[in-house]
């Protein structure tokens, strides 16, 4: 039984990094959006088989999650780094109304998913820091793995840092 399970967990692992990849290419191929490029990708992996449907289903919502985590850390940055003082006043109030059309959608995708953003141990995540929401200490994954209990708390809910 533990056999079987380490194939799963394994079969997890690379599944997340090959439907992460496959994303990735469809959203630079196609400029689809995010939800069409991993239904897409999840879809062709699915139909490749030696994946459960519940499986395909866990690691989907894993990179979703991760993905929105780096759009909420592309729009903190474009945000951060307009300085609006050096623009003239009309391109600065076109400029303006831009940034803030595309935050409020961000923000709106941000708060439909905050929950998916909590990372639970026994998923499967790409490489980050991840922060105990108990105690505060770090992990710092290398490569996609299995997220495990805390080290010193063993608890069981994270925040992830990249």
């Amino acid at each position: 039984m533990t056999e079987q399970k380490d194939n799963n967990e394994q079969q997890e692992v690379g599944l997340y990094e090959r439907l992460a990849q496959r994303t990735a290419e469809l959203i630079e191929e196609s400029k689809k959006n995010v939800d069409d490029a991993l239904k897409k990708a999840s879809e062709e992996l699915n139909k490749a088989g030696n994946y459960s449907s519940e499986q395909m289903d866990k690691v989907t919502s894993y990179v979703r999650r991760d993905l929105v985590e780096n759009a909420n850390k592309a729009r903190d940055a474009v945000k951060s780094s307009v300085d609006p003082q050096r623009m003239a006043a009309g391109v600065q109030s076109v400029f303006s109304r831009i940034l803030t059309s595309t935050a409020d959608a961000l923000s709106e995708f941000a708060h439909k998913t905050e929950k998916a953003l909590e990372f639970k141990t026994g998923e499967v995540t790409s490489p980050g820091t991840l922060t105990c929401k108990d105690c505060g200490a770090e992990m710092h994954l290398k490569s996609t793995a299995r997220i495990p209990p805390c080290p010193k708390c063993h608890k069981t809910m994270f925040r992830k840092s990249y």
